[in-house]
């Protein structure tokens, strides 16, 4: 007979969370509509450490992360409830541990390893080196899924109906095709998507996985900073278990927890690490374990050496200053163009935590994540592309799901007019100019009012030794906005004849012009 335990509420709340964890990243997707009407980037509201490290590398409150002090508070309440009722990362970890089974617990533990990895993001931000990106468990989560498993998913998808659609029997056909616009309406993306780093971003994912085969919930024991953050708080909650200690000639609760909470020896419950899973629990034989609201008194130390601590500070000093004198930085970069409405410089790499949020609702699949082209901090930052996707003239879903203001909401009318680069033509490949045929698909989808290219008609000599009126395009730099539509569908191969450029100060010192 099913039993309901304390447990089994959990596992309700996890997959309840876990639901809703998918539910918002297929929202976060092109409907046909201007906006998306859900806050569909609720889970960084709710991130404490991503809330922390924009408030010091920015110096500014973002009000969309003031949620995150209900996980707090919630925190100081409950504990780590946070990471063992409510995070999907660690519910996908326990679902992956029921596949890949981990050994015994081992006597080793690194979980002070999480602490010198929160303490040096921490101090970098004050620096103003915003490092969260690599290590927050949502921006992993979101990155990886949005890079690599939902492209995958839906090339797998598509390519076992499409064969179908072409090829099977009218019959089997009448029957696939309801089931394939079925999943399309539900769980299949707008369109197939391709990014740079997909490979990378999968691997990083897989690897926080197959981490499971060394120790239950690795991740979350030994390397997640937001864990060691709520652990932190934790120390300070009023629920608590009881007895600390695994009860004398059983103890069987301390090698099967999940999160080796327990001291080496077994018997004191390190309340910091415990995230309430209820197995202790609900496996008691003898029942005496149960979990109640007491003062807490005298808390066990945080695992982490004095040493330790001195290190994380120390490498929290020293990577910015490092950063700052990475000759990238020192490189022209006139195609390294930002998403409309990102912040400026300084304040755009403060604030962007490389969620890959934009990148997952661009609907032209312009926007890319950046490898090395502006430092390592500058990795899994967004980046529009021309020749891979435009920016849509209407557009202004990136603003709406960016959860830090790294890009800012745009009304439609401030879309309109905000600059992203300018185009250039290289009349060296240009065909009105280079082949002196005629060519007018760049000005044909120029999307501004007033179109950004215009012609002079010219009479000119072609390769046969005939006179041929020709219009050769031009910019007029004050209309052209950057969107790339240009770049994007010059019929030229490889390398369009028209390129988008960094605007302003920055590309004035580049030397690029008009």
């Amino acid at each position: 007979m099913f039993k309901i335990t304390l447990r089994t509420f959990r596992k309700l709340s996890q997959l309840f969370f876990l639901a809703l964890f998918f539910l918002l990243f297929r929202l976060t997707d092109y409907s046909g509509l201007d906006e998306i009407p859900y806050a569909v980037n609720i889970f960084f509201r709710w991130d404490p450490l991503v809330a922390a490290t924009v408030l010091l590398s920015a110096k500014v409150l973002v009000s969309l992360l003031l949620p995150s002090l209900f996980v707090i508070a919630l925190t100081m309440v409950f504990g780590r409830v946070f990471c063992g009722w409510i995070c999907p990362m660690g519910t996908l970890l326990d679902g992956t541990g029921k596949v890949i089974h981990a050994p015994a617990q081992s006597g080793q533990s690194l979980r002070s390893v999480k602490y010198v990895l929160l303490g040096i993001i921490l101090v970098s931000s004050l620096f103003g080196l915003q490092l969260v990106g690599y290590l927050d468990p949502f921006s992993l989560l979101v990155r990886g899924f949005t890079l690599a498993v939902d492209p995958v998913f839906n090339l797998l998808v598509t390519g076992f109906f499409d064969p179908l659609y072409r090829y099977a029997p009218q019959w089997l056909s009448n029957i696939s095709e309801p089931v394939y616009g079925v999943l399309q309406d539900s769980v299949l993306p707008y369109k197939q998507t391709f990014f740079q780093l997909s490979t990378l971003s999968g691997c990083v994912l897989l690897a926080i996985f197959a981490l499971e085969k060394l120790e239950k919930r690795f991740w979350c024991r030994n390397l997640c900073p937001l864990g060691a953050l709520l652990a932190i708080f934790s120390r300070f909650s009023i629920f608590r278990r009881f007895p600390k200690q695994a009860c004398k000639g059983c103890r069987d609760c301390a090698p099967n927890c999940r999160m080796n909470a327990f001291d080496s020896d077994g018997r004191q419950l390190r309340h910091e690490e415990c995230t309430l899973c209820m197995d202790c629990v609900d496996d008691c034989v003898n029942q005496p374990s149960r979990f109640r609201f007491a003062v807490p008194n005298s808390p066990m130390q945080i695992d982490m050496s004095r040493r330790s601590f001195i290190g994380a500070g120390l490498a929290g000093i020293t990577l910015p200053l490092l950063s700052k004198v990475d000759a990238a930085h020192t490189l022209p970069r006139p195609f390294l163009l930002r998403p409309p409405g990102a912040a400026d410089g300084n304040e755009f790499f403060s604030r962007c935590v490389r969620c890959g949020e934009c990148m997952k609702v661009c609907i032209q699949n312009a926007l890319q994540p950046c490898f090395l082209e502006s430092g390592y901090e500058g990795m899994f930052t967004p980046r529009l592309i021309p020749r891979l996707g435009y920016c849509e003239f209407n557009c202004t879903l990136c603003g709406q799901v960016c959860p830090t203001g790294a890009i800012g909401r745009l009304s439609q009318s401030e879309k309109h007019s905000f600059v992203i680069g300018r185009a250039v033509f290289d009349p060296a490949r240009c065909l009105p100019f280079a082949d002196q045929s005629p060519c007018i698909v760049c000005e044909e989808h120029c999307p501004t009012y007033d179109k950004a290219i215009k012609f002079q008609e010219v009479t000119v000599v072609n390769r046969q030794g005939k006179s041929v009126a020709l219009k050769q395009p031009y910019i007029i730099p004050e209309l052209c906005i950057g969107c790339g539509i240009c770049e994007n569908k010059c019929p030229l191969p490889g390398d369009s004849a028209v390129r988008v450029v960094r605007a302003g100060k920055q590309s004035e010192e580049d030397g690029f012009g008009y």
